[in-house]
């Protein structure tokens, strides 16, 4: 255990340190969810949408979702390059394990989201958004542990291409209709029955309506369904990511 956590400690430096010197994917990651933010949550100030909170209370976190959802899907970008340029390659002689391999980049990528959704949070309170500390601490943590499946599927993924022409077409192909159907702008409950239905089979409606109801201070079932739903998303995704990275030698 204490090899695994040192040299996950080691390839998080590395990648955080890779990290920090690109403040413009730092600030393009932010730029959509802000977008949103400025554009369209004005447009639903006098709507009512069904729930529980002001329309703050509910598009704030379903953009932390999206942010999760996009930035994390497409971590695999990373690896692809890397084994183009022959660094995954180099990596496979070292005696670093494999998990601290994946550990170390899923955290990277799960400490850029918390900080990109701090900004957004605090963009939010400038325009109206009203919050308790506890609920957005909540909402958080639901964002980390989604930004952390996510990565490990998409680097799981990104080890069984080699370009990303390969791997950029499936990864839209899966965040569009997902994010459609979790709710991330508007709440289902606005959808027709149909859609409301189909809705339910997505893992990511259960984090945007978890988040919501922590941005409201309700701690009661949707938080618990969405917490069971976020770990076990986790757990199968970890499990996935690493089995993938040591049957490649990654």
């Amino acid at each position: 255990m204490s090899h695994l956590l040192a040299d996950t400690r080691v390839v998080y430096g590395r990648y955080l340190r890779q990290t920090l010197r690109s403040h413009i994917g730092l600030v393009f990651g932010l730029l959509q969810p802000t977008l949103f933010l400025a554009f369209f949550g004005p447009l639903l100030e006098d709507v009512p949408l069904g729930g529980s909170g002001d329309s703050w209370q509910t598009l704030v976190p379903g953009l932390l979702v999206q942010l999760g959802l996009f930035s994390a899907a497409f971590a695999g970008f990373g690896i692809i390059m890397e084994k183009q340029l022959g660094i995954v390659e180099r990596m496979r002689v070292t005696p670093v394990s494999r998990l601290a391999l994946l550990l170390g980049r899923v955290l990277r990528d799960a400490t850029q989201l918390l900080v990109q959704s701090l900004l957004l949070v605090l963009l939010g309170v400038a325009f109206g958004l009203r919050a308790p500390v506890l609920g957005v601490l909540i909402g958080f943590a639901f964002v980390s542990l989604l930004g952390v499946s996510l990565a490990s599927l998409s680097y799981a993924f990104a080890m069984r291409v080699n370009t990303i022409q390969e791997f950029a077409p499936v990864i839209n192909s899966i965040n569009l209709p997902a994010m459609l159907l979790s709710g991330i702008l508007l709440p289902m409950a606005l959808a027709p029955v149909w859609l409301d239905t189909v809705s339910h089979f997505v893992p990511f409606r259960y984090l945007v309506d978890a988040v919501r109801a922590a941005f409201v201070g309700d701690y009661g079932g949707d938080m618990a369904l969405g917490a069971l739903v976020a770990v076990g998303l986790a757990v199968v995704s970890i499990t996935l990511g690493t089995r993938i990275f040591r049957k490649a030698g990654a």
